[in-house]
């Protein structure tokens, strides 16, 4: 084997430890990408809309169902909607506040500015204001939404939110994937564009009440 001299012996170490470096450059660039890659895409934000409530309830639990100190129950198809509040990196956002607000199965707020004549319903609460827990989850019993006409166009049935960290505010809106029709359909839908996929829950194989969203805050 032909023996290198002193020179040549350097720069052959030097060759081998460039591309060492080179490698590892690579290996780096490879990490950051799939790092970046497993970001989750941030929940699109929405407009707060006309018909926040002006005056909260008593009574602004988890389940809208059923107001308290009354007999019956709200009217409509009882659903039950779950999920965490994460940061892009996925970790959970312990007592993240959310407050959320919607129409009844009729499609009809319990708001002054609403002028449907759509029917109110007294004993759907129409609103709640709940943390998550130590892990970020959070659950709600409420009525799916009906749909309903507005100087915009039709609104497809939807979840209104408003949920705070410590650092960072996002309103949203939560989308049936049932209700791909009026989805599409629907004005303020269409104007998130790619981002719709991340204001959609995903319904339950096993029980079709059961939907599952996870909300994804920016900082």
């Amino acid at each position: 084997m032909k023996r290198l001299g002193g020179a040549a012996m350097a720069n052959d170490q030097m060759t081998r430890r460039m591309f060492a470096g080179a490698g590892l450059a690579s290996a780096g660039l490879l990490v950051s990408s799939s790092a970046r890659a497993a970001e989750r895409a941030a929940t699109a934000l929405s407009t707060i809309g006309p018909f926040y409530p002006m005056i909260h309830p008593l009574d602004a639990d988890a389940d809208l169902t059923l107001i308290k100190g009354h007999q019956r129950r709200a009217v409509g198809r009882v659903i039950e909607v779950s999920g965490r509040v994460l940061d892009v990196h996925g970790n959970p956002i312990p007592r993240a506040t959310l407050e959320l607000w919607q129409a009844n199965a009729a499609g009809r707020y319990d708001h002054p500015s609403d002028v449907s004549n759509a029917p109110l319903d007294p004993n759907f609460q129409g609103y709640a204001s709940i943390r998550t827990d130590a892990r970020g989850h959070w659950r709600i019993v409420t009525i799916k939404p009906g749909g309903y006409d507005s100087p915009i166009g039709h609104r497809t049935p939807h979840l209104h939110w408003d949920v705070r960290s410590a650092k960072t505010r996002t309103i949203a809106q939560l989308y049936f994937p049932e209700e791909t029709t009026t989805n599409a359909a629907d004005p303020l839908y269409q104007e998130l564009g790619a981002d719709a996929v991340t204001s959609v829950a995903a319904r339950s194989t096993n029980d079709p009440n059961k939907y599952s969203w996870d909300i994804v805050l920016l900082g």
